[in-house]
């Protein structure tokens, strides 16, 4: 390997000893599958440990962080997936999925393509990311001795006087409907209000308070995983898909549509402003 240092460049002798050691194999920490034996993940057998013993979301949490997690939190990660994803064509993701299915694309083009455009900050999984940092955040200043209000304060001032928290406000509506039904399903499954989620009330009682603003599923989502101990980036890797459900939906809806049919446009109903016609000589 060479390393530019100055306007010189030299070899590292303990980077290319490292890179000859790897060289011709794959080294795994997560498993592997050797053939005639079994398959192995994170230590447990698949086939003895885990298939037809575990659910499948114990699974997917123990692929994407390494933890093999209870079944009523594995079964709440899974309840809050019903949450995230629904078949309406008018929401951007499924948006991509209608039209694929328009154009009979496979189902898994695009179900990916779904995917792959709700990987955004603004919306989707990486909003999940924001979310887990602010109230971690917040939880970290409440220890040193802030109040709710002082992180409100705190975040406004930097936002410039706009209530712009994620997990904190909602684009299209006020309130969110789908936080009485997790609310229900974290009783039912035996969860105490942990520190972050608490705190995750506070900071809702200030905002309707002073801004009319509440909770959203992505705050409330943030604050009860966090009090399960996932990080940021933990939660962004289970949930990577997590609109895929609604896009598969929209798909097989106007898969089985005539051609054309999502979304038909007539020429007048596009306003042109561009340069009037021209003769071509």
């Amino acid at each position: 390997m060479l390393l530019k240092t100055d306007n010189t460049t030299r070899s590292d002798p303990d980077a290319i000893e490292g890179l000859e050691k790897k060289r011709g194999r794959i080294r795994s920490r997560q498993g592997g599958w050797i053939p005639g034996k079994g398959v192995y993940n994170h230590g447990f057998s698949m086939l003895e440990d885990l298939v037809g013993k575990k659910t499948f979301m114990q699974i997917v949490v123990l692929n994407a962080t390494g933890k093999l997690v209870s079944k009523p939190l594995a079964d709440w990660i899974e309840a809050i997936y019903g949450c995230l994803s629904w078949p309406d064509p008018r929401i951007w993701c499924n948006h991509i999925g209608a039209l694929a299915g328009e154009a009979q694309t496979s189902v898994t083009a695009a179900t990916v393509a779904g995917t792959l455009a709700a990987d955004s900050r603004a919306y989707g999984q990486k909003t999940l990311v924001a979310g887990l940092t602010f109230i971690q955040t917040a939880r970290a200043l409440q220890r040193s001795g802030d109040s709710a209000r002082d992180i409100i304060d705190r975040e406004v001032k930097a936002n410039r006087g706009k209530v712009d928290i994620v997990g904190f406000a909602r684009p299209l509506a006020k309130g969110d409907e789908r936080l009485t039904t997790m609310e229900s399903v974290t009783q039912e499954l035996g969860f105490d209000k942990g520190e972050h989620l608490c705190l995750a009330y506070e900071i809702e009682q200030v905002l309707v308070h002073d801004y009319g603003e509440s909770m959203n599923i992505n705050g409330y989502m943030s604050a009860f995983l966090s009090d399960q101990g996932f990080t940021p980036e933990e939660v962004y890797r289970i949930y990577s898909v997590m609109v895929f459900s609604g896009v598969t939906a929209c798909y097989v809806e106007y898969a089985d549509r005539p051609a054309h049919d999502f979304l038909p446009l007539r020429c007048d109903d596009i306003s042109y402003i561009g340069p009037s016609v021209r003769t071509l000589i």
